[in-house]
C-alpha cells in the first residue's frame, strides 16, 4: 500500500524528508522528460522545465502545508504564471499536467505513488506514440489558393475537388494585394494522396498560376 513519508505534516518537516522528497521529484522529472523527448522534437528550455517542474510544485505544495493564508497567495501566483504563458499543443498541456501531478505526489510524500505512475504512464505514452492509435485514415489537408479578384470563387473549383477529394469545405475567404487578390481557405480530405501534385497543377492552371499552398492541418494549427 502507498504510503506517505510525511507522518506528520502540520509543521515538523525534516531536513532529511525534505531533501528525498527533493531528489525523488528530480529523478522523476528527468525520467518524464526523457520519455517525452524520445518521440519528437522539443526545446531544450521545454526540456528543463519538465527536469524542474515537479521539484517546483513539490517546494510549493511544502510550504503550503495546511496555511490557508499562504495556499491563496500561491493561487494568486499561478494565476500571473498563467497569463505569462506561451500557448502550447495538447501534448505539452498534458505532459506539463503530469509533471506537475508528480510534484503534488511528491510533495506530500506518497513517493512510491508518484514513481509506480511515472512508470506506468510513460509506458502508455510511448506506447501510444509508436502505434497509430488516434490517427486519421484519410489524409487531411488545408488547401489555401491566390486568385485574381475578377473570378468567381464560388464554384472555381468544385469539379477538381470532386475527383481529388472525398471532403472539400471552404472555411475563410480574404482579400489580399491590396483588395486586387483574394486568398481562399480550404479544409479537404484526399482520395489518393499520390495524387497531391496532379490536383495542385490542375488549380494553377485555373488560378492563374498564384499562390498555392497545400500542408497538414497539423502543422498549420494543433487541434485538441
Amino acid at each position: 500500500m502507498f504510503t506517505s513519508i510525511l507522518t506528520n505534516v502540520e509543521g515538523s518537516l525534516t531536513v532529511q524528508n525534505a531533501l528525498i522528497c527533493t531528489l525523488v521529484s528530480l529523478v522523476l522529472g528527468f525520467l518524464i522528460a526523457l520519455i517525452y523527448g524520445s518521440r519528437g522534437t522539443c526545446s531544450k528550455n521545454f526540456m528543463v522545465t519538465l527536469v524542474m517542474l515537479p521539484v517546483l510544485v513539490q517546494m510549493i505544495i511544502m510550504l503550503v502545508n495546511g496555511n490557508l493564508g499562504t495556499s491563496v497567495a500561491v493561487l494568486g501566483a499561478f494565476s500571473l504564471v498563467r497569463f505569462r504563458s506561451v500557448p502550447g499543443s495538447s501534448k505539452e498541456m498534458a505532459v506539463i499536467f503530469f509533471d506537475m501531478a508528480v510534484g503534488l505526489a511528491t510533495g506530500t510524500g506518497f513517493l512510491g505513488f508518484a514513481a509506480t505512475m511515472t512508470i506506468m504512464i510513460g509506458v502508455v505514452f510511448l506506447v501510444l506514440e509508436r502505434t497509430n492509435f488516434g490517427e486519421s485514415k484519410a489524409e487531411r489537408k488545408d488547401l489555401r489558393i491566390t486568385i485574381a479578384e475578377h473570378l468567381d470563387y464560388t464554384e472555381i473549383f468544385d469539379d477538381i475537388f470532386q475527383e481529388y477529394t472525398s471532403k472539400c469545405s471552404l472555411q475563410r475567404v480574404k482579400t489580399t494585394n491590396l483588395g486586387s487578390m483574394y486568398e481562399l481557405e480550404y479544409y479537404i480530405t484526399l482520395k489518393d494522396i499520390r495524387k497531391e501534385k496532379e490536383m495542385i497543377d490542375a488549380i494553377r492552371c485555373r488560378n492563374g498560376n498564384l499562390t498555392i499552398i497545400c500542408g497538414r492541418r497539423a502543422t498549420i494549427q494543433e487541434e485538441l
